[in-house]
Formats: C-alpha cells, sequence, structure tokens
C-alpha cells in the first residue's frame, strides 16, 4: 500500500485501512481553505497539424455549419464543457509568429511556411481577428503568447497596444482599419514560450533579462491589467524555476510550466522519469509508444508518468513559496497531456493521435491534482483542443467525434471557481510484476448553492475498490453520479463507433446511515454529486 494524502492541505492523515479491496475516506469541508480556479481547466490550440487549418478553421466550401469559416459543431462542444480560456498562437509557434502577418485583408496576407511544424504552407488567414472572434463565439477568455524568439521588444508592444488600447495611437487606427472599433481587452498574455528550447534555447538568466525588457513595454491600458505569464520550466526543471523567481518575481502573473506523459519507459522505476516539455524530443522521431496498441506493462508506465506531475508541482511550489510564500505567483501548467505516436499513415509533424480510456484516466488523475494543488495551481492548459495530441475532439472531413478525454472535462466542469473540499485516505496499491502504484485519486468541492461533487479515478485495470467514505461539516441526503468506463483501457472512440466510451449513470454509491459507499469499477472515471 501507498499511503497518500490527496491534499497537502490537510494534515490529518487516513481513517481505517485497506482490506477485501475497500478503504475508507474523509472529506472535510471544514477544512476548505482555497478555490479551484475554472482556469485550470483550459485549453490550448497552436497552429499545428490540423488544430487550427481543417480544425476550427475550415474550407468556406464544407457542408458544416460555419460563422465565417469557424466550425460550429466544434463551438457548441466545446460551449458545453465551458472551457474557461484558450491559449494561442503555440506553443513553438508562437516565437516564429509575426502577428502582423495575420491582419488585414485575407487575400494580401503573407504565406508562410511553419518550420516548427511539418513545414507546411500557411495563408495566415486565421489571425488576430479570427482567434478573437472564435473566443467570443466560445465565451471563453484567450490567453494570447507573444513572441519573444525571434520578434522584438516593439512587435509585442504593438500586439498589445492593437488588443487593448482604446484612444488615439497608430495601432488603434490600424485595428479600426482592420474592422474592429473596441478593443479587445485581452488579459493573459505569455511573454515567449519554451524559451529553454523552441524558443530562442535561453539559460535563465538570460530569459529573465529579455522578460524584464519586453514587459517593460507590454504596458497596461485603461480598463486592461495585463497578466504576464513568464517562460516556466521543462518538467522538473527546479533550477529555472529558482532563477526566473528570483530574477523576474512579481514582475509576472504566472510561470508556466510544461510536462508531457510519455507511454515509454522501463516496469522498473527510473531515477529520471518520463515525460517533459517539447524540447525534449523531437516530435518526428518515433518511440512514443502507439496511442490505442498497448500492453498492460505499457499502462503502468504510462500512468507512472502522468502521476509524477504530483511530485512535479510539489517541487515548483517548494521553490516559488521562497520567493513567494503568499502564492501571489500562479503556478500554470501551459502544456500537459499524453504525447504518442502518431496514427500510422499521417503526417508525423502534425501530432494527430487517437484518444483512449487511457487518456481519460490520465486526465482525470491530472485534473485530481490539479485541485488538490489550487493554492498554487491556478490556470492549465490541455494539449491541445482538436486533433493534435490529447484532443477534445477529432474531424475527418465533415465528420466530428468526441473523445473520452472530452467526457472528463464535461463531467468535472463541476469544480469550477467551486471552494475545494480537502480529501484524505489511503490508497490501495495497483499491482503489476512486483511494482506498485496508488491505485485511487480524488478531489472534491462545493459548489455557491452548497452542492458537494467527488470526482475519483481507480486506474486499477482489472480491479473494483470498494470505498467508505465520511464527509464532514456536510449536509447531504442523496447521491448521483457518473460513470465514464469501458471493456478495455484501449478502447476508444472512431468515427464509425462514436460512442464506445461514453459517460453513463452510476448507480454504484449509496447512502448508508452518514457514510458514502461507493464501488469503484475498475479503469474508471466517477462524479458523485451529493445534495
Amino acid at each position: 500500500m501507498k499511503k497518500i494524502l490527496v491534499t497537502v492541505f490537510l494534515s490529518a492523515l487516513t481513517l481505517g485501512s485497506y482490506g477485501q479491496q475497500s478503504v475508507a475516506m474523509a472529506v472535510d469541508a471544514g477544512a476548505s481553505r482555497y478555490t479551484i480556479s475554472r482556469h485550470i481547466y483550459g485549453h490550448f490550440s497552436e497552429h499545428l497539424g490540423r488544430c487550427i487549418y481543417d480544425g476550427y478553421w475550415v474550407d468556406p466550401k464544407m457542408q458544416v455549419p460555419k460563422q465565417d469559416r469557424i466550425r460550429l459543431d466544434i463551438v457548441d462542444a466545446l460551449k458545453r464543457i465551458k472551457i474557461p480560456n484558450l491559449r494561442w498562437p503555440g506553443g513553438c509557434f508562437a516565437d516564429y509568429y509575426h502577428w502582423m502577418d495575420g491582419i488585414g485583408p485575407r487575400e494580401k496576407r503573407p504565406t508562410i511556411i511553419n518550420t516548427a511544424w511539418g513545414n507546411v504552407t500557411e495563408d495566415n488567414s486565421f489571425g488576430t481577428h479570427e482567434f478573437l472572434m472564435l473566443c467570443e463565439l466560445l465565451g471563453t477568455e484567450p490567453f494570447i503568447v507573444g513572441n519573444m524568439g525571434s520578434g522584438t521588444v516593439k512587435e509585442m508592444s504593438d500586439w498589445v497596444e492593437y488588443l487593448n488600447f482604446d484612444g488615439v495611437s497608430p495601432m488603434t487606427k490600424l485595428r479600426k482599419e482592420n474592422g474592429r472599433d473596441k478593443p479587445w481587452g485581452v488579459t493573459y498574455f505569455g511573454i515567449g514560450n519554451e524559451n529553454w528550447g523552441c524558443g530562442g534555447n535561453m539559460t535563465p538568466e538570460f530569459y529573465s533579462m529579455n522578460f524584464r525588457q519586453y514587459s517593460t513595454f507590454t504596458r497596461n491600458y485603461p480598463g486592461t491589467t495585463l497578466r504576464k505569464i513568464a517562460t516556466g520550466p521543462n518538467g522538473a526543471n527546479y533550477a529555472w524555476t529558482e532563477v526566473v523567481m528570483r530574477d523576474i518575481g512579481n514582475r509576472m502573473w504566472g510561470l508556466d510550466l510544461h510536462y508531457y506523459t510519455r507511454p515509454r519507459g522501463t516496469l522498473i522505476p527510473q531515477t529520471q522519469g518520463q515525460g517533459g516539455g517539447q524540447g525534449q524530443r523531437p516530435p518526428q522521431m518515433p518511440g512514443q509508444g502507439s496511442a490505442t496498441n498497448f500492453t498492460e506493462e505499457t499502462y503502468f508506465i504510462t500512468m507512472r508518468n502522468a502521476l509524477r506531475i504530483d511530485e512535479i508541482i510539489k517541487g515548483h511550489d517548494e521553490v516559488m513559496t521562497k520567493y513567494d510564500p503568499q502564492k501571489r505567483i500562479a503556478l500554470v501548467v501551459g502544456e500537459w497531456g499524453i504525447w504518442t505516436d502518431v496514427e500510422p499513415g499521417t503526417n508525423p509533424g502534425f501530432l494527430y493521435q487517437q484518444n483512449s480510456l487511457r487518456d481519460a484516466l490520465i486526465a482525470g488523475t491530472t485534473l485530481n491534482i490539479f485541485n488538490n494543488h489550487c493554492d498554487r495551481v491556478k490556470m492549465a492548459q490541455l494539449a491541445q483542443t482538436v486533433n493534435v495530441l490529447q484532443a477534445l475532439i477529432l474531424t475527418e472531413g465533415p465528420k466530428m467525434i468526441l473523445t473520452p478525454t472530452y467526457h472528463v472535462f464535461d463531467m468535472y466542469k463541476v469544480h469550477h471557481d467551486a471552494k475545494m473540499l480537502p480529501v484524505s485516505f489511503t490508497s490501495p496499491d495497483y499491482v503489476l510484476q512486483g511494482q506498485t502504484l496508488p491505485a485511487i485519486n480524488a478531489s472534491a468541492s462545493q459548489d455557491s448553492t452548497g452542492v458537494v461533487h467527488l470526482t475519483i479515478v481507480n486506474i486499477d485495470p482489472n480491479n473494483t475498490i470498494n470505498l467508505s467514505v465520511t464527509l464532514n461539516q456536510v449536509k447531504w441526503s442523496s447521491v448521483t453520479g457518473q460513470v465514464l468506463t469501458s471493456d478495455r483501457i484501449q478502447d476508444h472512440n472512431t468515427f464509425d463507433k462514436p460512442n464506445t466510451v461514453v459517460v453513463k449513470k452510476f448507480d454504484g454509491a449509496k447512502r448508508q446511515g452518514n457514510i458514502l459507499n461507493v464501488a469503484m469499477p475498475s479503469k474508471s472515471v466517477v462524479m458523485l454529486e451529493l445534495k
């Protein structure tokens, strides 16, 4: 067995013991101190593969509902899960992107070569105005990442003025000439992306010096205060965080950590975990592992790599707290998710991968971890929204399917801006060939009406686990639930069979006196609502 405190805010240890696949759990409303920001549930859309072009932004002749060229069935699906923010234009692409190429009459915009992803030619028909129109249709906040790597201070400064200034100025005049009278009031703005790698191969000292210069000229305009987000570490690079916190400090609103789960490694634990940011391994190289054709051993390794994000967040939080004990600077997990081999026959630079039940278990587990670290983690973006990496949505011409990961975000939207409730328990082990992982992870919250939601993941693909849950200072009389599971961890939705892995009603939770008994199915994500 492994002992887990699912939250760092509860010092009381666990209740009861594990035996015959049962475990005691406590949810403590009286110890609630923090709010789960809805911005933890954000998303990422880069100029990469078919995320933008042939994803959101389609051929005018395609027979799907559209506004301009924005595909409205995708918009409607994302509105249902209430995505709170959308990060754009990258990613590595951000530090190649010159924003003025993407404004003005589309027929006059220059074409570019997307050297970051596949060397494809783009016509720049999707730029600032189109992205912000997409955000308005979604009802979401834009998170724009500026070009520090190949851009200039003036270029970034002008973009912020174009976005946010309502007075008389050259950029205001240009914006109005391009059809937008009022500024958009963009709040979240990244000063570069992965500048330790594809954004310039900078040292943290050099990056920090550049951040101070660039951020000086990305100004606040009346009515809009920028929340400036600095390039954060690649995975467990705590030295990067140390330098940036020391040299930038409260000049930034947030620090952007990137961590990917890779389905590779060995069953015997390694001293260095698998994962990391985009700069760690060129995407065209093989060796990540299939999205759907994998063994239980590979599944175990992948889940171990996914769980490591908890340790990484704790490590960066410890460094950040040395300089920011009040936790005013947000840890932003700007890119996360599983990165597998591309689907056979697709462009290796497009990062198009399928999405299985395994990916849903990773999503539920990761979001539980973020919720439980909501004192420091105040924003995150899954990579990526459509047709790339751990996508919510896959398209094939006019066809569209929702992935298992989409359904997790649909289940977990109940946590948006709710009070985090500490959860404590001792997890039973998921055991494979003598190696162990904690089988259960969970998080809980209470919304503004007093309703409590508990999300639980059982990563064990073989065993049901019975939970006995005590709810301290919670008034409740009924429980309802939803479950996401399937027969196999490799199961996924296809265009021919789009409903293989979908949310269903969960009847495995019962009240017995003041105790909530839950039979957690193997390889499942469960959301319970207590009223």
